[in-house]
C-alpha cells in the first residue's frame, strides 16, 4: 500500500506540474502576443506622427508664405494712400502733368 501511496503522489505532483508548465507557457504567449500587438501599435503611431510633422511643415511654410504676402498688401495699401502714388497713376492714366512740366512720350 506504501507503494501505491507514493505512486499516486508521484502522478499527482506530475500532472501538477504539467498543469503549471502549461500555464506559464500559455501566459508567456499572452506576453509576447501583447508585446507584439504594443510594437505594431507603436510602429503605426509612429508613422502617423511622421506624417503630422510633415503637415505641419506644409502649413507652417504656408502660414509664412500668407504673411508675407499680408505685409506686402499692408505696404501697398500704405503706398496707395500716399500723394507719390496719386501723381504717379495721374501721370500714367490720365495724362495729367505739374505746370511747367513737359511730358515726352515716345511714339509707337
Amino acid at each position: 500500500m506504501a507503494g501505491m501511496k507514493k505512486r499516486s503522489r508521484t502522478r499527482q505532483k506530475n500532472s501538477s506540474l504539467r498543469r503549471h508548465k502549461r500555464s506559464v507557457a500559455a501566459i508567456t504567449g499572452i506576453i509576447i502576443l501583447l508585446g507584439a500587438v504594443v510594437f505594431v501599435q507603436g510602429m503605426r503611431l509612429q508613422r502617423q506622427n511622421q506624417q503630422y510633422i510633415a503637415q505641419e511643415e506644409e502649413l507652417q511654410a504656408q502660414l509664412d508664405e500668407a504673411e508675407k504676402r499680408s505685409e506686402e498688401i499692408d505696404s501697398l495699401k500704405d503706398y496707395v494712400g500716399t500723394d507719390e502714388y496719386i501723381e504717379e497713376i495721374a501721370k500714367e492714366k490720365l495724362g495729367l502733368v505739374h505746370e511747367n512740366e513737359i511730358l515726352f512720350r515716345a511714339e509707337q
